[in-house]
């Protein structure tokens, strides 16, 4: 759970981050800048901050902003009832981020999950972003991704968003985020 001041703190330093960068956002999307520390109270470590653009039955976008050093936990996009899970494109807008995928392991890997229990992170095949440079994950693919030193923005391209159905590696997260007064 985050506090209030927690919330607005990193709700500060995400708009200042994508004010530098020069991502535009209404008035509204700045009011609802969404702040998951997915249930660890360790928003510096884990965590993610997200602006939806939209999210239909069919299509979704959204700005995805990382802090320094900030990972977001090992999860997959679940096929539902037949239903396939989320189609996403991550393109890196600033900074840099890691993307983990099942695969060959990287060797020296770049990144050093939060702490966690064991089994919370599996997947170590690196996908390196730079501005620019975008990955393509598949439904049901097991990945998890951390921010470089200086935080980064990736923008998410993808098909309808269902982030409650998400299934996590680590059993304590708790996906929907909670702001305490």
């Amino acid at each position: 759970m985050v506090t209030k001041v927690q919330y607005e703190t990193i709700c500060a330093r995400v708009l200042a981050m994508l004010d530098t960068h020069g991502i535009a956002l209404t008035t509204d999307e700045r009011m609802n800048i969404e702040v998951a520390d997915f249930g660890l109270g360790d928003i510096e470590r884990t965590g993610l901050q997200i602006v939806t653009y939209i999210n239909t039955a069919r299509v979704c976008a959204k700005e995805l902003v990382l802090l320094p050093g900030q990972a977001c936990p090992e999860h997959l996009h679940p096929t539902i009832n037949g239903i396939a899970g989320k189609e996403e494109t991550f393109r890196c807008r600033a900074g840099v981020v890691y993307i983990y995928v099942p695969g060959v392991d990287a060797v020296n890997p770049a990144c050093v999950p939060p702490d966690a229990p064991a089994g919370a992170y599996t997947a170590w095949h690196e996908v390196k972003l730079l501005p620019g440079e975008q990955y393509t994950l598949m439904p049901d693919t097991l990945h998890w991704f951390q921010a470089g030193p200086d935080g980064a923005i990736v923008s998410e391209f993808s098909t309808r968003s269902t982030d409650e159905a998400d299934v996590f590696t680590d059993k304590r997260i708790v996906r929907a985020p909670v702001v305490m007064e």
